[in-house]
């Protein structure tokens, strides 16, 4: 039985490391892919850069995104970070305006 022990214990950390660290990644990392598989004109994002713009063209593995009018960058779709949703910042904003 003592030698059991070093076995079950290493199964009890990897079975800690699985659901603490490695499941949420990959639920995080199929959500993004499914989020950036869905983009489509017209939608507002947030590049990793911080550049938020409107999708105005859509190609496999490139967006075109449109900053102000006219103003207009090419980004791989891999580098979008998020959807950006005006409502909930304006909300944020509006609210601390006011006190």
């Amino acid at each position: 039985m003592a030698a059991m022990q070093p076995l079950i214990l290493m199964l009890v950390m990897f079975a800690v490391f699985y659901f603490i660290l490695i499941r949420p990644q990959v639920k995080r990392q199929k959500h993004h892919q499914s989020m950036l598989s869905a983009l489509k004109k017209g939608d507002m994002i947030v590049t990793r850069g911080g550049l938020v713009g409107k999708i105005a063209g859509v190609k496999e593995r490139e967006l075109t995104i449109e900053l102000q009018e006219k103003v207009r960058v090419r980004v791989m779709r891999s580098h979008v970070e998020t959807k950006y949703e005006a409502g909930a910042a304006d909300g944020k904003e509006s609210s601390t305006k006011a006190a």
